[in-house]
């Protein structure tokens, strides 16, 4: 960690475990045929947030809105790099730990909390996708993924 200062370990950070969740949603893909995550229905829910609009009935029914997968891509990577952020923060300055495996780990899981709790509503899916065909599925890609995202912060903590 010497050879990097907070911020630039924190971008590192966050760009490697977003791109862990980013392969990890790729390889559930690929293994059982899940889809991945719409970032473009990501972007339209940010994008209509800007004219006022923060919840919809069924987001894929929404109009879309210019950029709106740009939009969505770079919310996806801004909001991991925020994530980093917090948890670098919160174990090195507050508990004055060093980043660790189960550390890590635990905070991807938790932030699972986002889009089960404000995401997934807000975009007309139910809590925890509760208001889709097969909620237990998208329950474990959501909670797999995010542990995968914890993955990525130890492991890019782990090699610096």
């Amino acid at each position: 960690m010497d050879r990097l200062n907070f911020t630039q370990l924190v971008l590192l950070t966050g760009i490697v475990a977003t791109v862990a969740l980013d392969l990890w949603q790729g390889a559930l893909s690929r293994v059982f045929g899940l889809p991945r995550t719409n970032w473009a229905l990501v972007g339209r829910w940010i994008s209509h947030m800007a004219q006022g609009k923060f919840s919809h009935e069924a987001i894929g029914k929404t109009a879309p809105l210019r950029h709106e997968a740009v939009v969505g891509w770079v919310t996806h990577y801004v909001v991991g790099i925020i994530y980093a952020a917090v948890y670098l923060g919160f174990v090195r300055f507050v508990l004055g730990w060093e980043p660790g495996v189960g550390t890590a780990l635990g905070f991807g899981i938790i932030t699972v909390a986002a889009p089960w709790f404000l995401m997934q509503p807000a975009m007309g899916l139910g809590i925890m996708a509760t208001k889709t065909p097969k909620p237990r599925v998208l329950q474990a890609y959501s909670l797999s993924s995010h542990a995968a995202f914890g993955a990525g912060l130890a492991l890019c903590c782990a090699s610096i």
